[in-house]
């Protein structure tokens, strides 16, 4: 396995020599990719913030981003921390968009901030309104993305390519493997009723033209007698369906939530968040033999090894 760290000046590219391992972590939604290596301190280069750092992993280029944090021992070993372009989806600000689908107002958001974009997949629908005011860019874009997904099924994952912000269909996303008892170490398996499950949607909305409050509620009365009222409370925006979408959220949310996560599978740079891959494996209560989509991936490169952890979700695996 060939490993490829290099940082980049205006007029320099050094490869420094690592310590340990090297760990990238990427998160499906809200959460920049991340590399973390450490070395020891070079005083004939120094390596500082902001600075532009890429790995390739057998010619394969698996991370462009840049140095945000530097950790200093007494030993003079340095950890440093870094994220890719989605790490500016942080800052906030106000928008106010008419008739836009979630592809275009990523692509408007991107030219706002100067960051560099791939391929952004149409999302098809278009939304009608919508205001979103002191928010982090992450959020704005979830919340047009978790719009359309409510309105045509579809999901979709967003994240920097090498250095291009890029928008998939999780559905294009595919990867051709397996992992089963013998490609993976071990794994913790969790159900649960207690993270994003509700057997009751209500939604409101406030029309300025009869002066009256409009009210949307579906509910599931058998799992309501089981479980207990679980209840998820939004307030609609101008040309929302109501009755529509708080049917649509019922049906996502009323299950019990069930988080696969497998520990120091056999490594592929292919595999990052949004990627679905076939796992099969009997977990007790239930038993997986179907693609499933990656939450969350940490890969682990070091001593001529490439291991990594999975977070899974799919099927009755909910996000």
């Amino acid at each position: 396995m060939k490993i490829q760290l290099l940082t980049y000046t205006s007029d320099a590219i050094y490869e420094p020599c690592t310590e340990e391992n090297i760990e990238l972590t990427s998160e499906r939604k809200g959460i920049p990719a991340k590399l973390v290596f450490k070395v020891l301190k070079d005083s004939g280069y120094p390596m500082y913030e902001g600075q532009a750092v890429t790995l390739k992993i057998n010619g394969t280029g698996v991370f462009y981003g840049y140095i945000f944090t530097k950790n200093r021992d007494k030993e003079q070993r340095i950890t440093y921390t870094c994220y890719d372009q989605l790490r500016y989806f942080k800052n906030k600000d106000t928008y106010v968009y008419t008739g836009l689908t979630a592809s275009s107002l990523i692509q408007m958001i991107c030219e706002d901030f100067g960051l560099k974009v791939g391929n952004v997949s149409d999302t098809g629908y278009v939304i009608p309104q919508r205001i979103e005011s002191n928010k982090t860019l992450f959020d704005i874009v979830q919340n047009a993305l978790d719009l359309t997904m409510v309105n045509t099924n579809s999901l979709y994952c967003l994240y920097d390519s090498y250095g291009s912000i890029t928008l998939s269909n999780v559905s294009d996303m595919k990867v051709p493997m397996v992992i089963d008892s013998e490609t993976g170490q071990n794994f913790d398996y969790q159900s649960s009723i207690d993270e994003q499950t509700y057997n009751k949607i209500k939604l409101t909305y406030d029309n300025k033209t009869t002066g009256k409050r409009e009210v949307y509620i579906a509910q599931d009365s058998n799992n309501m007698n089981q479980w207990g009222i679980l209840q998820y409370f939004d307030t609609l925006q101008e040309g929302e369906n109501g009755a529509e979408k708080v049917n649509q959220l019922l049906s996502y949310y009323d299950k019990k939530s069930r988080k696969l996560t497998i520990k120091d599978a056999w490594g592929d740079v292919r595999v990052r968040a949004g990627t679905s891959l076939i796992i099969s494996l009997k977990l007790g209560d239930i038993s997986v033999n179907n693609f499933m989509l990656c939450e969350k991936v940490t890969h682990k490169f070091g001593n001529n090894l490439h291991t990594m952890d999975l977070t899974l979700i799919g099927g009755e695996f909910i996000a």
